[in-house]
């Protein structure tokens, strides 16, 4: 920059930074990482919103003395081995190159809400290399508190330890973006179009959420409800046909329904044994749909007398999910730079 006063001290500023935030994910399969990286997240007041009198004394003296373990072993089931990392952290990392190339004027990187990279880090670097105006694009289409809002919390955090604070704008909820419900159904289709049978249903399995939260004003279930009938009205297909369901319920208290698990199970019951299954609330692979939908919902409907059961990979870095998030993107950066 031209025209700083005598003596002024050299920074830099002028640019535009660019984050890509994943909910999270541990840094390798051993059991200490995976109980460091639970720890932070169940920790968080906005994912578990019991009072910390019960919860730390069951989350310090049972959960996290008993379900790393668990956790790593169904992690192991979709680490990729070869580059010695998950697949959330892959894809993540895949994008946020894949955008840089495609967005050269832009500072783009990518961000985990717990575990590393951290967003404070990052926020960090950025700023270092001159960006004064940062968007960060929560990876979630559907806002929940739970998610959204922590990245929000996280980003105002670093914020509130900072004398200059850069610009920041964080994305709108995208589950009714035509771009994202576009490379949804683009990549739907064309794997209706060379499947050898037409399923008899579309499952849509979101991640789930105590109803209390629901009830307390999170939108997140009638996003997902909307994203399900756009999704369905793309591909001229029936709401009766195109099911919405929620999985990973975890804990004795009422979550919102359908439950994904016990729709698989009472599907063949009524005849339906040739379903399609997708995780639309999922941008990237990631436990939750390569083993808990993969895996354990073949299960799950295979030995409840189903017969055909596939599941769409997730969006990850496709040329499909990069036109969206380069899309999602320019969209936030409105005023800022032209298209």
């Amino acid at each position: 920059m031209k025209n700083f006063p005598e003596g002024h001290p050299t920074v830099k500023l002028g640019r535009i930074g660019v984050v890509l935030v994943n909910l999270g994910t541990p840094d390798d399969l051993s059991p200490k990482s995976v109980r460091r990286y639970l720890k932070e997240f169940l920790s968080d007041r906005r994912v578990v919103e019991i009072p910390r009198l019960i919860w730390w004394p069951l989350l310090n003296g049972i959960i996290l003395n008993t379900r790393p373990k668990k956790s790593a072993q169904a992690y192991a089931k979709v680490w990729m081995k070869d580059i010695d990392e998950s697949p959330l952290r892959y894809y993540t990392r895949q994008q946020a190159d894949k955008l840089t190339k495609a967005m050269p004027e832009l500072d783009v990187t990518w961000a985990m809400r717990y575990g590393q990279p951290n967003i404070a880090d990052r926020l960090t670097e950025l700023q270092a290399k001159g960006c004064d105006r940062i968007v960060v694009l929560p990876m979630y289409p559907q806002y929940s508190a739970t998610t959204n809002a922590t990245v929000s919390d996280a980003v105002f955090d670093h914020l509130k330890t900072l004398r200059w604070q850069p610009t920041i704008r964080i994305a709108h909820p995208w589950y009714r973006s035509s771009h994202y419900i576009g490379a949804i159904t683009t990549q739907l289709k064309a794997h209706l179009a060379q499947r050898k049978t037409v399923p008899q249903k579309i499952m849509l399995s979101f991640h789930g959420l105590p109803e209390r939260f629901i009830e307390s004003g999170d939108p997140y279930q009638c996003h997902c409800f909307v994203t399900g009938r756009l999704i369905a009205e793309a591909i001229g297909w029936s709401a009766e046909d195109v099911l919405v369901t929620f999985q990973s319920r975890f804990g004795k208290a009422k979550w919102i329904e359908p439950y994904t698990n016990a729709t698989l199970t009472t599907l063949p019951e009524k005849g339906v044994k040739d379903i399609l299954v997708l995780t639309p609330g999922f941008v990237v692979d990631c436990l939750e749909t390569l083993e808990e939908i993969a895996m354990e919902g073949k299960e799950v409907f295979e030995a409840a007398g189903g017969e055909q059961y596939d599941v769409l990979p997730c969006l990850n870095d496709s040329d499909e999910a990069m036109e969206m998030i380069r899309e999602l993107v320019q969209q936030e950066l409105q005023g800022w730079i032209e298209k």
